[in-house]
């Protein structure tokens, strides 16, 4: 299991103290906590959400930059620290363990927590508001706030007419690249004749494919596999190897058994899936506001410092 910053936070002095006066790079102290935290390759390559940053790394350079803002390391240069003699103290204390509540005794480290916002008479409490590293914190709220959306979506859809999930299914399908046009693939869907089918529409604008639909707008009802085969039997017929199955509920742990086992490829749909495809392809939403996380360039720096 990957440790949170805080936990990190003591193990990263006892190193800097073990070396005392000498100054550590980031990367070799990364190196020696996930060995002594007997992380995994797979955790040690672990990704944040927003990708280009390892976890573990990440949660090091946090632990780091709060024990600095503490006072208890110093950066003698980029990408390197060293203890402090407050630092030094501090473990001579034995401490058990040192989190954000442990460095709030240090004025330096309350300054930085209470960071006034655009309203000056309202200090920001930086520390309650980042209850982990900023981007895990922007990530889970941006995971929480896409899965209120998806239920929302989800609700309505159900809600809808047979007509509207018509409708919504041919949209979604030509903003994922299928289908060819709206026309195209409205004139496909809801007009294939066969009991199994719903719709065939186009794998690519030029039509050298094509992709059978089947779609359930059911409430609490999941499909099971009796469904499932009924679509994979309207495939044979048109021998068809290719097929598309959605629903607005979910799909039996048969049903899905039964998609697996048959000939032809059958992708399955269901209800949080069709939320979610939704939102990535902007089908019946919209964007409120954005932001840019954005990070600092270190490229920038070392060719100044090579002019130097």
């Amino acid at each position: 299991m990957i440790p949170d910053y805080e936990s990190l936070m003591l193990p990263l002095l006892a190193l800097a103290g073990q070396k005392g006066c000498v100054e550590l790079s980031t990367p070799e102290a990364i190196k020696v906590l996930a060995d002594q935290f007997h992380l995994t390759e797979e955790e040690k390559t672990t990704l944040l959400p927003s990708g280009g940053t390892f976890v573990f790394a990440s949660r090091v350079s946090w632990a780091c930059t709060y024990l600095k803002k503490a006072g208890l390391l110093i950066a003698p240069r980029r990408g390197h620290f060293q203890i402090t003699d407050r630092g030094l103290a501090v473990l001579n204390g034995k401490p058990t363990a040192i989190d954000n509540h442990f460095l709030e005794q240090y004025t330096e480290f309350q300054e930085f927590r209470r960071r006034p916002s655009r309203d000056t008479s309202r200090p920001l409490d930086a520390v309650s508001v980042m209850s982990g590293i900023p981007e895990e914190v922007i990530a889970s709220q941006y995971d929480l706030q896409r899965q209120a959306l998806a239920s929302q979506l989800l609700e309505a859809v159900k809600a809808s007419s047979p007509q509207f999930f018509e409708r919504l299914v041919v949209t979604l399908l030509v903003r994922m690249g299928y289908g060819g046009t709206l026309l195209d693939a409205g004139q496909a869907v809801g007009r294939s004749g066969d009991g199994g089918i719903d719709g065939v529409i186009k794998e690519d604008k030029l039509g050298l494919d094509k992709i059978y639909l089947q779609a359930k707008r059911w409430e609490d009802k999941a499909v099971g596999s009796p469904e499932i085969d009924r679509f994979a039997g309207a495939l044979r017929r048109n021998k068809a190897d290719k097929g598309v199955f959605l629903t607005t509920s979910t799909f039996t742990a048969e049903a899905i058994r039964s998609a697996r086992e048959h000939p032809s490829r059958i992708v399955l749909i269901d209800g949080p899936s069709l939320a979610q495809l939704m939102i990535d392809y902007d089908v019946a939403v919209s964007v409120t506001i954005s932001y840019q996380l954005k990070r600092m360039d270190s490229d920038f720096f070392d060719v100044g410092a090579s002019d130097a």
